[in-house]
């Protein structure tokens, strides 16, 4: 296992940080995480997979949540999200880093960019009070992309045209990769 795939720079300064649970209770039950914290105040999944498991290196099956080390690393877990194909990522919006254009703009069924930043919590539980940066959801299948919209979260839901899910109102299609809306 790579020591970069987790990092935990110092007790100040973490590139692992939990969902919120209203999140993960919005976005109804997931199978997998494959990045979670050793110790944990809630349960993102059914099953977990730690630093010392090596989430990486291990099978995923069902529904993923993806809350990914935040950093260079980011990238491993998108693509493996990609390559999985059912599951839903919550990452900082990077929209103009190479990794959003290899396995996102042009794999991701969807993406939802939230209104505001997305206050996550330390390791401990407790809530971060100032986000660095905004994030979003990226959703591979179709469940995944029914579950975003179903949970009315307040942002913008952007549907790739291919993936276009019955019953989403127009005004909250965005098609991306090329096609009109």
């Amino acid at each position: 296992m790579s020591d970069k795939v987790y990092d935990v720079r110092s007790d100040e300064t973490t590139d692992v940080w939990l969902s919120p649970p209203w999140l993960i209770k919005a976005l109804g039950d997931f199978d997998l995480d494959p990045s979670a914290p050793k110790c944990r105040p809630w349960d993102m999944a059914k099953h977990h997979y730690t630093v010392e498991d090596d989430g990486l290196a291990q099978e995923w099956s069902g529904r993923v949540w993806l809350n990914p080390p935040y950093g260079s690393a980011t990238r491993k877990w998108i693509k493996r999200l990609r390559e999985h194909g059912n599951g839903i990522a919550f990452i900082y919006t990077r929209t103009e880093t190479e990794m959003f254009f290899d396995d996102v703009w042009s794999a991701a069924d969807a993406v939802f960019f939230f209104k505001g930043r997305v206050a996550c919590h330390r390791p401990d539980g407790t809530k971060n009070s100032s986000p660095a940066s905004a994030s979003c959801l990226i959703a591979y299948g179709a469940e995944n992309v029914k579950a975003i919209q179903d949970a009315r979260l307040d942002g913008q839901l952007v549907i790739r045209a291919w993936a276009m899910v019955p019953n989403v109102p127009h005004h909250r299609r965005v098609a991306f990769g090329g096609c009109g809306g």
